[in-house]
Protein backbone atom coordinates (compact mmCIF):
# COMPACT_ATOMS: atom_id res chain seq x y z
CA UNK A 1 0.00 0.00 0.00
CA UNK A 2 2.95 2.25 1.35
CA UNK A 3 4.76 1.51 -2.29
CA UNK A 4 1.79 1.79 -4.12
CA UNK A 5 1.33 5.45 -2.71
CA UNK A 6 4.67 5.98 -3.06
CA UNK A 7 4.95 5.24 -6.81
CA UNK A 8 1.76 7.31 -7.27
CA UNK A 9 3.12 10.09 -5.61
CA UNK A 10 6.14 9.86 -8.07
CA UNK A 11 4.37 10.04 -10.95
CA UNK A 12 2.05 13.04 -10.60
CA UNK A 13 5.29 14.84 -9.52
CA UNK A 14 7.32 13.94 -12.80
CA UNK A 15 4.44 14.88 -14.82
CA UNK A 16 5.50 17.57 -17.71
CA UNK A 17 3.83 19.12 -20.69
CA UNK A 18 5.49 18.70 -23.95
CA UNK A 19 6.82 21.92 -25.39
CA UNK A 20 6.48 19.78 -29.06
CA UNK A 21 3.56 17.76 -28.83
CA UNK A 22 1.67 19.43 -25.78
CA UNK A 23 0.47 15.86 -24.33
CA UNK A 24 1.21 15.76 -20.61
CA UNK A 25 4.28 13.16 -20.18
CA UNK A 26 6.08 11.47 -17.11
CA UNK A 27 9.75 12.69 -17.15
CA UNK A 28 10.97 11.81 -13.95
CA UNK A 29 14.43 10.84 -15.47
CA UNK A 30 16.55 14.32 -16.28
CA UNK A 31 17.37 14.93 -20.23
CA UNK A 32 21.17 14.83 -19.51
CA UNK A 33 20.98 11.59 -17.73
CA UNK A 34 18.49 9.97 -20.33
CA UNK A 35 21.01 10.99 -23.13
CA UNK A 36 24.18 9.97 -21.12
CA UNK A 37 22.66 6.54 -19.77
CA UNK A 38 21.50 6.08 -23.05
CA UNK A 39 24.95 6.71 -24.43
CA UNK A 40 26.49 3.95 -22.42
CA UNK A 41 24.27 1.51 -22.72
CA UNK A 42 24.47 1.97 -26.62
CA UNK A 43 28.33 1.92 -26.90
CA UNK A 44 27.95 -1.27 -24.43
CA UNK A 45 25.48 -2.93 -27.12
CA UNK A 46 27.68 -2.20 -30.16
CA UNK A 47 30.58 -3.33 -28.83
CA UNK A 48 29.45 -6.56 -27.84
CA UNK A 49 27.90 -6.77 -31.56
CA UNK A 50 30.95 -5.84 -32.80
CA UNK A 51 32.90 -8.48 -31.29
CA UNK A 52 30.37 -10.93 -32.76
CA UNK A 53 31.39 -9.37 -35.86
CA UNK A 54 27.88 -8.16 -36.17
CA UNK A 55 28.44 -4.25 -37.21
CA UNK A 56 27.70 -3.79 -40.86
CA UNK A 57 30.68 -1.04 -41.99
CA UNK A 58 32.05 -0.10 -45.21
CA UNK A 59 29.17 -1.39 -47.33
CA UNK A 60 27.40 0.37 -49.76
CA UNK A 61 23.96 -0.34 -47.32
CA UNK A 62 25.72 1.00 -44.35
CA UNK A 63 26.49 4.06 -46.37
CA UNK A 64 22.96 4.44 -47.40
CA UNK A 65 21.82 4.41 -44.03
CA UNK A 66 24.03 6.87 -43.15
CA UNK A 67 23.25 9.03 -46.30
CA UNK A 68 18.93 8.78 -45.28
CA UNK A 69 19.55 9.23 -41.26
CA UNK A 70 21.74 12.55 -41.95
CA UNK A 71 18.90 13.45 -44.16
CA UNK A 72 16.10 13.00 -41.30
CA UNK A 73 18.89 14.48 -39.11
CA UNK A 74 19.32 17.49 -40.51
CA UNK A 75 15.08 17.83 -40.25
CA UNK A 76 14.81 16.92 -36.80
CA UNK A 77 15.97 20.37 -35.52
CA UNK A 78 12.97 21.95 -37.18
CA UNK A 79 10.83 20.33 -34.64
CA UNK A 80 13.34 20.39 -31.55
CA UNK A 81 16.08 22.41 -31.69
CA UNK A 82 18.24 21.22 -28.87
CA UNK A 83 18.60 18.39 -30.54
CA UNK A 84 21.36 19.45 -33.12
CA UNK A 85 23.41 19.56 -30.26
CA UNK A 86 23.26 15.33 -29.65
CA UNK A 87 26.10 13.62 -30.56
CA UNK A 88 23.83 11.31 -33.65
CA UNK A 89 25.15 7.71 -34.13
CA UNK A 90 23.73 5.12 -36.32
CA UNK A 91 24.60 1.74 -37.14
CA UNK A 92 23.74 -1.57 -39.03
CA UNK A 93 22.98 -4.80 -37.11
CA UNK A 94 23.74 -7.68 -39.27
CA UNK A 95 21.01 -9.74 -37.66
CA UNK A 96 19.13 -10.89 -41.54
CA UNK A 97 16.56 -12.33 -39.30
CA UNK A 98 15.22 -9.14 -37.08
CA UNK A 99 13.10 -6.86 -38.62
CA UNK A 100 13.79 -3.98 -36.13
CA UNK A 101 15.48 -0.56 -35.34
CA UNK A 102 15.40 1.61 -32.32
CA UNK A 103 16.47 5.46 -31.53
CA UNK A 104 17.36 5.75 -27.83
CA UNK A 105 17.69 8.92 -26.22
CA UNK A 106 20.21 11.59 -27.43
CA UNK A 107 19.80 10.23 -31.36
CA UNK A 108 21.78 6.77 -30.69
CA UNK A 109 20.51 4.37 -33.79
CA UNK A 110 20.70 1.01 -35.71
CA UNK A 111 18.34 -1.02 -37.53
CA UNK A 112 18.83 -4.74 -38.27
CA UNK A 113 19.57 -6.13 -41.85
CA UNK A 114 16.25 -8.34 -41.51
CA UNK A 115 14.65 -5.01 -42.76
CA UNK A 116 16.32 -5.50 -46.33
CA UNK A 117 16.95 -9.33 -45.97
CA UNK A 118 13.12 -10.09 -45.22
CA UNK A 119 11.12 -7.17 -46.04
CA UNK A 120 12.98 -6.04 -49.09
CA UNK A 121 12.16 -2.76 -48.07
CA UNK A 122 13.48 0.28 -50.37
CA UNK A 123 15.34 3.38 -49.60
CA UNK A 124 12.15 5.42 -49.14
CA UNK A 125 10.89 2.24 -46.54
CA UNK A 126 14.25 2.64 -44.52
CA UNK A 127 13.58 6.47 -44.42
CA UNK A 128 9.88 5.99 -43.02
CA UNK A 129 11.08 3.71 -40.23
CA UNK A 130 14.19 5.71 -38.91
CA UNK A 131 12.18 8.98 -39.56
CA UNK A 132 9.72 7.14 -36.86
CA UNK A 133 12.32 6.02 -34.27
CA UNK A 134 13.74 9.48 -34.55
CA UNK A 135 10.44 10.90 -33.91
CA UNK A 136 10.47 8.51 -30.94
CA UNK A 137 13.57 10.63 -29.12
CA UNK A 138 12.82 13.89 -30.07
CA UNK A 139 9.12 13.24 -28.36
CA UNK A 140 10.49 12.01 -25.47
CA UNK A 141 9.13 8.86 -25.88
CA UNK A 142 12.01 6.73 -25.00
CA UNK A 143 13.39 9.50 -22.16
CA UNK A 144 9.31 8.60 -20.69
CA UNK A 145 9.48 5.30 -20.40
CA UNK A 146 12.68 5.41 -19.03
CA UNK A 147 11.31 7.10 -16.09
CA UNK A 148 8.78 4.71 -15.83
CA UNK A 149 10.93 1.96 -15.86
CA UNK A 150 12.76 3.61 -13.28
CA UNK A 151 9.81 4.00 -10.44
CA UNK A 152 9.47 0.57 -10.25
CA UNK A 153 11.93 -2.39 -9.18
CA UNK A 154 9.38 -4.66 -10.73
CA UNK A 155 9.39 -3.26 -14.15
CA UNK A 156 13.37 -3.11 -14.26
CA UNK A 157 13.51 -6.80 -12.50
CA UNK A 158 11.52 -8.13 -15.40
CA UNK A 159 13.26 -5.95 -17.71
CA UNK A 160 16.07 -7.71 -16.89
CA UNK A 161 15.10 -10.80 -17.04
CA UNK A 162 13.56 -10.12 -20.44
CA UNK A 163 16.63 -8.60 -22.00
CA UNK A 164 18.86 -11.53 -20.57
CA UNK A 165 17.09 -14.52 -21.73
CA UNK A 166 16.50 -13.26 -25.32
CA UNK A 167 18.56 -14.52 -28.24
CA UNK A 168 19.06 -10.92 -29.94
CA UNK A 169 17.91 -7.54 -29.77
CA UNK A 170 19.09 -4.89 -28.21
CA UNK A 171 21.32 -5.58 -24.36
CA UNK A 172 20.66 -9.07 -25.35
CA UNK A 173 23.09 -11.12 -22.41
CA UNK A 174 24.86 -8.01 -21.46
CA UNK A 175 25.07 -6.61 -17.53
CA UNK A 176 24.01 -2.79 -17.10
CA UNK A 177 23.50 -0.28 -14.49
CA UNK A 178 20.29 0.34 -13.38
CA UNK A 179 19.68 3.78 -15.51
CA UNK A 180 21.27 2.23 -18.60
CA UNK A 181 18.88 -0.98 -18.18
CA UNK A 182 15.93 1.47 -18.23
CA UNK A 183 18.09 3.28 -21.58
CA UNK A 184 17.49 -0.26 -22.86
CA UNK A 185 13.79 -0.95 -22.07
CA UNK A 186 12.85 2.31 -23.37
CA UNK A 187 13.47 0.87 -26.93
CA UNK A 188 12.05 -2.58 -26.23
CA UNK A 189 8.79 -2.37 -24.59
CA UNK A 190 5.76 -0.77 -26.83
CA UNK A 191 5.07 2.02 -27.06
CA UNK A 192 1.32 3.77 -26.14
CA UNK A 193 -1.23 4.92 -28.50
CA UNK A 194 -0.57 7.99 -27.93
CA UNK A 195 3.35 7.70 -28.37
CA UNK A 196 2.69 5.56 -31.62
CA UNK A 197 0.77 8.43 -33.03
CA UNK A 198 2.83 11.32 -32.50
CA UNK A 199 5.30 9.40 -33.82
CA UNK A 200 4.09 8.54 -37.05
CA UNK A 201 2.81 12.22 -37.31
CA UNK A 202 6.53 13.46 -36.30
CA UNK A 203 8.53 10.64 -38.72
CA UNK A 204 6.53 11.14 -42.12
CA UNK A 205 6.67 14.53 -41.89
CA UNK A 206 10.40 14.25 -41.24
CA UNK A 207 10.73 12.00 -43.99
CA UNK A 208 8.88 14.40 -46.56
CA UNK A 209 11.02 17.14 -45.71
CA UNK A 210 13.87 14.99 -46.40
CA UNK A 211 13.06 14.16 -49.73
CA UNK A 212 11.33 10.41 -49.36
CA UNK A 213 7.93 9.63 -50.37
CA UNK A 214 5.32 9.91 -47.69
CA UNK A 215 3.58 6.56 -49.41
CA UNK A 216 6.41 4.62 -48.57
CA UNK A 217 5.19 4.48 -44.86
CA UNK A 218 1.96 2.43 -45.74
CA UNK A 219 3.59 0.06 -48.44
CA UNK A 220 6.10 -0.63 -45.15
CA UNK A 221 3.26 -1.44 -43.24
CA UNK A 222 1.64 -3.53 -45.82
CA UNK A 223 4.82 -5.59 -45.94
CA UNK A 224 5.19 -5.90 -41.98
CA UNK A 225 1.80 -6.96 -41.94
CA UNK A 226 2.08 -10.05 -44.95
CA UNK A 227 5.52 -11.09 -43.09
CA UNK A 228 5.21 -14.94 -43.00
CA UNK A 229 5.76 -16.78 -39.49
CA UNK A 230 5.78 -14.78 -36.10
CA UNK A 231 5.22 -10.95 -36.40
CA UNK A 232 7.99 -9.11 -36.71
CA UNK A 233 9.79 -7.71 -33.86
CA UNK A 234 9.72 -4.02 -34.46
CA UNK A 235 5.62 -5.04 -34.37
CA UNK A 236 6.29 -5.98 -30.89
CA UNK A 237 7.37 -2.26 -29.69
CA UNK A 238 5.16 -0.84 -32.31
CA UNK A 239 1.67 -1.45 -32.21
CA UNK A 240 -0.06 -1.75 -35.03
CA UNK A 241 -4.27 -0.83 -35.00
CA UNK A 242 -6.28 -2.10 -38.02
CA UNK A 243 -6.79 1.27 -39.06
CA UNK A 244 -2.99 2.17 -39.06
CA UNK A 245 -2.25 2.15 -42.95
CA UNK A 246 -5.26 4.62 -43.40
CA UNK A 247 -4.19 7.57 -40.78
CA UNK A 248 -0.80 6.73 -42.53
CA UNK A 249 -2.12 7.27 -45.79
CA UNK A 250 -4.49 10.75 -45.21
CA UNK A 251 -1.04 11.73 -43.09
CA UNK A 252 0.52 11.56 -46.16
CA UNK A 253 -1.35 13.18 -48.31
CA UNK A 254 -0.87 16.14 -45.97
CA UNK A 255 2.68 15.87 -46.16
CA UNK A 256 3.12 15.33 -49.65
CA UNK A 257 3.53 18.95 -50.89
CA UNK A 258 6.53 18.99 -48.41
CA UNK A 259 8.23 15.91 -50.40
CA UNK A 260 7.54 17.83 -53.73
CA UNK A 261 9.10 20.38 -52.88
CA UNK A 262 11.42 18.63 -51.36
CA UNK A 263 12.55 16.99 -54.29
CA UNK A 264 12.30 20.55 -56.63
CA UNK A 265 14.59 21.83 -54.16
CA UNK A 266 11.96 24.71 -53.69
CA UNK A 267 11.55 23.59 -50.18
CA UNK A 268 12.34 26.86 -47.67
CA UNK A 269 13.66 27.19 -44.07
CA UNK A 270 11.03 29.28 -42.92
CA UNK A 271 8.16 27.45 -43.76
CA UNK A 272 5.69 26.11 -40.70
CA UNK A 273 5.93 22.65 -39.34
CA UNK A 274 2.51 20.77 -40.43
CA UNK A 275 3.22 18.47 -36.99
CA UNK A 276 2.27 20.10 -33.52
CA UNK A 277 3.64 23.60 -35.23
CA UNK A 278 4.86 25.91 -32.42
CA UNK A 279 2.99 28.66 -31.15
Amino acid sequence: MIRSALVLLALLAGCTTSPLTGREQYLLVSESMAVSQSAAAYSQMMADLGKKKQIETGTPRAEKVREITDRLVKQAVRFRPDAAGWAWEVQVINDPKTVNAFCMAGGKMAIYTGMWEKLKATDDEIAQVMGHEIAHALADHTRERMSIAMTTAVATTAAAIAIGSRDSGPGAGLAFTGAQLAAVLAIQLPNSRNGEAEADQIGIELAARAGFDPKAAVTLWEKMGKDGGSPPEFLSTHPSPENRAARLAELGAQVTPLYVAAKAGTATEGDKLITFPRK
